[in-house]
C-alpha cells in the first residue's frame, strides 16, 4: 500500500561561499538547511526501495550548501528544492536555507529562505 508520508531533516550543514558581498566568498561561513519532504511511501513493505532514502536527501543538501557559490540563498534554496524534488518518490520538497551570519548591522538570530517545489503541477 502506498500512502503519502512526511520526512523531515534538519540541520544538515556544510560550510559554504554564498553571498552577495566578496568578502562573503572569501570568508567560508556555515550555511544550515532544513526539508520536508511528501514522499509517496510503501508502508506495506519493510524496504528502503519503498521510500526516499534520507542519507541520499542530507548528502544532496550538504553538496549544495558546500558546493558552488550563489549571490543568494534565495537561489541556494532553490536548487536544493529541485534536487530533492527529482528523486523518486518525492511528491513535494519544502527546503529552508539559514544564514546565521549574514552580513547585518542590526542584532539577529538567524535569516532563512523556505522554497517549496511540487513534482504533480500542483
Amino acid at each position: 500500500m502506498t500512502e503519502p508520508v512526511t520526512i523531515r531533516l534538519s540541520g544538515v550543514s556544510a560550510t559554504g561561499r554564498h553571498g552577495w558581498f566578496d568578502f562573503e566568498r572569501d570568508q567560508p561561513q556555515v550555511f544550515t538547511a532544513d526539508a520536508v519532504l511528501l514522499v509517496d511511501c510503501d508502508t506495506s513493505s519493510d524496504d528502503l526501495a519503498g521510500t526516499v532514502d534520507y542519507g541520499q536527501v542530507a548528502t544532496r543538501m550538504e553538496h549544495r550548501l558546500g558546493g558552488d557559490p550563489v549571490n543568494l540563498i534565495e537561489t541556494l534554496a532553490s536548487r536544493i528544492a529541485d534536487d530533492l524534488a527529482a528523486l523518486p518518490r518525492v511528491r513535494e520538497a519544502q527546503v529552508t536555507v539559514h544564514k546565521p551570519h549574514a552580513p547585518l548591522s542590526t542584532p539577529f538570530t538567524d535569516v532563512s529562505v523556505t522554497v517549496t517545489r511540487s513534482t504533480h503541477g500542483d
